[in-house]
């Protein structure tokens, strides 16, 4: 029997509806603009449509989304693409209520260096475990637990700076 005829495209329309929001909160994380979230997204969903790779399952391709646009992020940063902005611009969507001092602590996350940043976005804003952080990002559970370490570091000596001005 032969499988039922779908859209060209229908796959990457149903991933678009499922992982956008997420990976245009990934890239806003690193990016800090909204507009150039917005095309790192638009960018991960492109290569997903060029590569056309074959998943698993859901899981497995959430992953696939979220190491591309991670790198993508990487590479636009690391080319001097555009100087990262710390503020973030329109922030709405990635925090639900608008409380000033989540926004603040995002903020000083996006300052971050991007594999702590990576690993803090992925566990505290989108609730991975780190054992999925380890399995999506490709990296030893030690490690993703390293860096966790060291973010919470960096954003305490950050925070204790803010509160002795």
């Amino acid at each position: 029997m032969q499988q039922p005829m779908t859209r060209p495209g229908h796959h990457v329309m149903r991933s678009y509806e499922m992982y956008s929001d997420m990976l245009y909160r990934i890239a806003l994380v690193h990016l800090g603009s909204r507009q150039d979230a917005e095309e790192a997204t638009q960018d991960t969903f492109i290569k997903l449509m060029e590569k056309g790779p074959v998943f698993k399952d859901d899981e497995h391709q959430k992953a696939w989304l979220i190491r591309v646009i991670t790198n993508h992020c990487k590479n636009l940063l690391g080319r001097g693409w555009r100087r990262r902005e710390v503020k973030l611009e329109g922030a709405e969507p990635v925090t639900a209520d608008d409380n000033p001092e989540a926004l603040a602590i995002l903020q000083l996350v996006t300052a971050l260096p991007v594999k702590v940043k990576t690993v803090i976005h992925l566990y505290y804003y989108e609730d991975y475990p780190v054992q999925e952080i380890s399995r999506i990002l490709q990296i030893s559970e030690s490690a993703v637990k390293m860096r966790l370490q060291r973010g919470r570091q960096l954003l305490r000596l950050e925070l204790e700076g803010a509160d002795s001005e």
